[in-house]
């Protein structure tokens, strides 16, 4: 975690570095906090060719919702941009870091449609990252998180995306990764930005495409204080609701996913992998839920699910 934050303090992330897949990162939570940034920078640290994309305010619990970006009548968050600036500005240090006054959807679709195309030499995003959200998005929360419907929005658009989400933090500005480098907000940022790194590596790994068309993954992080390190969570694959009549992949030896609430909720270091669709943010069926448990099944473990029971909501 120590170098994350030295990377974060000393710039030292070049963005000629930055070579690997692209990426294209938006939120909910607003272009300046710090969960937002520490993802960044993990992100580039491990060689992701990265762009953020994200609002100029935090915009929170709006869902799937869309305007047109206009210019500021308030300053951007944690007043990184004053009033007046125009409805989309970059960090004049690093042009990378984008924001854009309007909801998450429209902060997705300027990654998408106008930065990837200047910073990846005319191409698409290879994926779009959304989060981590400060704060779960579990169950009925799924349809009206900004976070998640960033992500649905890239799906729709034709580039595979998850939302993902930590249990642990506070809505605080970037600087906090270095002015309270032992805070909890900030120990969880940086667990939560090297777990989306992790799975990142393996779902990005796999054969394309790397989801089917209009599919998009929620992930949810444990609370920070119950797991020592990224490499002591342990992933399950679950669904977003409860359904009695529902028959899953099989997984586990059995055809009933656990709801990612439970296994969040679980006692111990547990995060949720759940499956939906972009267009209506209901889970997937088993076809869907089976390709994903073929990319990632190196990451999925059982235990979670041994722990909860399968008629638990």
């Amino acid at each position: 975690m120590l170098s994350i934050v030295l990377l974060a303090l000393t710039g030292a992330v070049s963005i000629s570095a930055q070579t690997g897949p692209k990426i294209v990162l938006s939120n909910d939570d607003g272009w300046a906090v710090a969960h937002i940034r520490a993802q960044h920078t993990a992100l580039a640290a491990a060689g992701y060719n990265v762009v953020l994309s994200c609002p100029a305010l935090n915009q929170s619990g709006t869902g799937s919702s869309s305007r047109t970006p206009t210019v500021l009548t308030t300053p951007c968050e944690f007043d990184t941009c004053p009033v007046g600036s125009p409805a989309t500005g970059f960090n004049a240090s690093e042009p990378r870091l984008n924001y854009v006054n309007a909801f998450p959807v429209d902060a997705a679709k300027f990654g998408i449609e106008t930065l990837a195309p200047q910073f990846f030499d005319g191409s698409k995003p290879d994926f779009v990252v959304s989060g981590p959200n400060v704060g779960s998005n579990l169950g009925l929360d799924t349809l009206f998180s900004g976070t998640v419907g960033a992500a649905a929005e890239a799906a729709l658009e034709g580039i595979p995306s998850a939302a993902f989400s930590g249990a642990t933090g506070d809505q605080l500005s970037y600087t906090t990764l270095t002015t309270s480098p032992t805070s909890a907000n900030t120990e969880a940022a940086l667990l939560y930005s090297a777990l989306t790194v992790k799975v990142l590596a393996v779902l990005l790994a796999s054969p394309a495409p790397v989801l089917p068309p209009g599919i998009v993954l929620n992930v949810n992080f444990p609370p920070a204080a119950n797991c020592t390190s990224a490499d002591a969570v342990q992933f399950v694959l679950t669904r977003i609701y409860y359904d009695l009549f529902a028959r899953d992949v099989e997984a586990c030896g059995s055809t009933r996913l656990p709801t990612e609430s439970a296994v969040v909720a679980l006692p111990g270091c547990f995060a949720s992998v759940s499956v939906f669709h972009a267009a209506t943010k209901l889970d997937a069926n088993a076809t869907m839920q089976a390709v994903v448990l073929g990319k990632l099944g190196s990451l999925l473990g059982c235990s979670g699910n041994s722990l909860v029971s399968q008629d638990r909501i």
